[in-house]
C-alpha cells in the first residue's frame, strides 16, 4: 500500500473497496440492532488508506480489520427509521 498514490495503486484500491463492503455489512447489523448506521460518505480513501497503512506499520502482527472495527465502534452514528427484520436473511427464525 501507498496511500499517497490513491486508486492508482492496485493494493490501495483492493483494500479500500473490501473495507467499504465490510463497513456496509456492519451497517446492516447496526441498523438491525439499534436503527443506527455509520455514514460511509465520511469514510473516503483519504481517511481509510492512511489509517490502515499506519496501523499495519505499527502492528505488523495484527489483522488490519481490528482498526476498522474500532473505527466503526467509535464513529458517530446516524439515526434511521428502520424496521427490524426488513432484511429476510437477518431476521430471526422464530
Amino acid at each position: 500500500m501507498n496511500p499517497a498514490e490513491g486508486f492508482n495503486n492496485i493494493a490501495n484500491t483492493m483494500v479500500f473497496f473490501w473495507v467499504q463492503g465490510y463497513m456496509s455489512a456492519a451497517n446492516i447489523a447496526l441498523l438491525e440492532g439499534d436503527s443506527q448506521y455509520v455514514d460511509l460518505s465520511l469514510m473516503g480513501e483519504k481517511k481509510l488508506l492512511p489509517l490502515i497503512h499506519e496501523f499495519c506499520k505499527k502492528n505488523p502482527g495484527k489483522k488490519p480489520i481490528s482498526v476498522i472495527d474500532q473505527l466503526i465502534e467509535d464513529a458517530d452514528k446516524v439515526e434511521a427509521k428502520w424496521k427490524s427484520g426488513t432484511i429476510p436473511w437477518a431476521a430471526d427464525d422464530d
